[in-house]
């Protein structure tokens, strides 16, 4: 034994034995870890055969018996649905995504008033669904019960707050479902899920039994796979007429939103332009820039706006809307919540900690001023749109993140999402997405938006465009584009020059004529490219500006000036961190360059 012993201490002062014990514990932990993932995505997949994770609770609430005739059908028979975690159900413990929530609290002893209605008209609940923890959150993820998987995405986020209503409708496990929505929890789960989704107008429909995040922007929705079961639903959930005078319709294009989006605004232009010629009763689109409208409309905003050297006067107060609806949240959270937070002290995942505590710390100071923005903009909306109007904008800007995506990245999200999700949230106006196939490989999703209190005018609406979308979704999916052609460079050249003498007598659209029929003629010329990019940020459309930008530079890496302008849209866009790398690259090129520096010294300031 003692021989065997100094063999083993004689191992032990050898480092080659030291190496080879360090490869053997490094494998077995990188093997552990392996089988750690291979399991984690079995159970995702395991998810994707069941209930997709979209459960937090199944059960059954059975309908009411069917009247007997000569009593009509119940509207709602034959259809199943699901419920957010923040509806009362009769001897269950509404958990609110947290079971910090759901130990400090008893069993409702009440339903919910909208789920009795649905189940008095027909409709079967099958359970709870997953959400994200206190109504807190736009991505859909919940480390504690787990993320529903997205039908359409599973490696990407569903949205939240009401993922799991929506992934329950997407996968087809129920036909329809209930959620709410604050600030875009109805709205960004159905773009991402590809259903259709609505918001009602705020107070339409009965929140008793429902728990609040906050008041004020609460509203009740609901999901589904077809216009026809959507509207059955808004029929009893908003106890609506079933027939009311026909009125033609204005679409209203808000170019200046669709400027944000990813998805090419010419793609958006041409589906609505095409749908709306099919239909009777409707005036062709008129484009608008809605952003405009909002800042010359709600003068309250502008003490929620920052000051910012860049262009874009519309989106900021845009931006400064979904400053005052965060600030709004979190005072009314605070009202409502303050005393069981104090109390209870319960511990969250790291964003719901965040958003509580960032709540608990709001000012009540100015929560006047936040009602009279409120009050600024349903009039604002009701003056554009009237009776007849109905507004078009992109649901959300971005596609779904992939999940576990970065904090910073996810900051970033939130940033651009909410700069849409305040309009109706802020207004109280009722909200239609719409699903319109896919871009890239990514769903995508418009959003129509009428008056308070026009709900059964925006149904009838969806019901009315929904097949005539759809069938130019799938023309513009089968289609080519159209291939570019090359001229004369004397003839390209004397066209940007005119292009340039329009820029300077500050005809901007002319300038973009100019400028594209010298691109059509010479299409590997940066300068070209660069120039438009110019008149396109004068007339606020960044994405263009982007898009040429980038060609500009791939044709000539050490131009200056498409960083520059590329910088400036990208700030436009509200994509920080990509802006502050191109004025990086300009500074790089041009030490010097004043702007640059400026541009720079502001982004680093935003994002830290």
């Amino acid at each position: 034994m003692s021989k065997q012993m100094q063999a083993v201490k004689s191992g032990m002062s050898n480092p080659k034995a030291w190496v080879i014990i360090g490869l053997t514990v490094a494998g077995i932990v990188i093997i552990a870890e392996t089988r750690r993932r291979r399991k984690k995505g079995r159970l995702r997949v395991k998810a994707i055969g069941e209930d997709f994770g979209a459960f937090a609770d199944k059960f059954e609430l059975l309908p009411y018996p069917q009247p007997p005739p000569p009593a009509l059908k119940q509207p709602l028979a034959g259809l199943t649905f699901a419920i957010k975690d923040v509806f009362d159900v009769k001897g269950y413990v509404t958990g609110f995504g947290s079971s910090e929530w759901t130990k400090t609290h008893e069993a409702a002893g009440k339903t919910a008033v909208v789920v009795t209605a649905l189940l008095k008209n027909g409709a079967k609940c099958i359970g709870r669904t997953v959400m994200d923890e206190l109504s807190f959150g736009l991505t859909g993820e919940n480390t504690e019960y787990g993320t529903p998987v997205n039908p359409s995405m599973p490696t990407h986020i569903p949205g939240g707050s009401s993922s799991g209503s929506a992934v329950a409708v997407a996968a087809e496990l129920a036909d329809f479902s209930l959620a709410t929505d604050a600030t875009g929890c109805v709205r960004i789960p159905a773009s991402f899920c590809g259903v259709l989704g609505y918001r009602p107008s705020h107070g339409a429909v009965s929140v008793v039994g429902v728990l609040p995040n906050s008041p004020s922007l609460d509203t009740v929705g609901w999901f589904a796979r077809d216009p026809s079961t959507m509207c059955r639903v808004g029929h009893v959930l908003l106890q609506l007429k079933a027939v009311e005078p026909k009125r033609t319709r204005r679409i209203l294009f808000s170019d200046d939103l669709f400027q944000l989006s990813k998805v090419p605004v010419q793609k958006f232009v041409y589906i609505i332009s095409e749908a709306v010629e099919k239909l009777s009763g409707y005036h062709p689109p008129k484009h608008i820039n809605f952003s405009q409208h909002i800042a010359s409309s709600v003068p309250s905003l502008k003490g929620f706006q920052e000051q910012s050297t860049t262009r874009q006067n519309g989106i900021s107060a845009l931006k400064a809307l979904s400053s005052a609806m965060l600030s709004l949240q979190r005072c009314e959270f605070k009202t409502n919540y303050e005393e069981w937070v104090d109390s209870v002290k319960p511990r969250f995942r790291y964003h719901t900690t965040d958003c509580v505590q960032t709540a608990i710390n709001t000012s009540s100071e100015n929560i006047k001023t936040l009602y009279k923005v409120r009050n600024e903009m349903r009039a604002a909306l009701r003056d554009l749109l009237k009776e007849d109007g109905i507004l078009v904008i992109p649901t959300i800007v971005d596609h779904p993140l992939a999940l576990n995506m970065k904090k910073r990245l996810c900051a970033e999200f939130y940033d651009r999402a909410l700069t849409l999700q305040s309009i109706s949230s802020m207004s109280g106006c009722c909200q239609a997405v719409i699903p319109l196939g896919r871009h890239d490989g990514f769903p995508i999703s418009i959003s129509l938006i009428a008056f308070h209190g026009a709900d059964k005018f925006l149904l009838d609406t969806v019901l009315d465009m929904y097949s005539s979308l759809q069938e130019q979704v799938g023309i513009v999916s089968n289609s080519a584009p159209l291939p570019d052609t090359n001229g004369n460079m004397d003839a390209s050249e004397l066209l940007k020059e005119k292009g340039n003498a329009a820029y300077k007598g500050r005809q901007w659209n002319k300038a973009v004529n100019y400028y594209s029929e010298a691109i059509k003629l010479i299409e590997t010329n940066a300068t070209y490219y660069c120039n438009r990019a110019a008149a396109y940020l004068e007339l606020g459309c960044f994405r263009q500006a982007e898009e040429d930008c980038t060609k500009a530079i791939s044709l000539d890496k050490k131009n200056v000036k498409a960083y520059l302008r590329r910088g400036a849209a990208r700030e436009s866009l509200l994509c920080y961190k990509e802006a502050l790398q191109d004025f990086k690259h300009a500074l790089v090129l041009e030490p010097q360059n004043k702007y640059a520096s400026t541009a720079e010294k502001r982004l680093r300031k935003l994002l830290s």
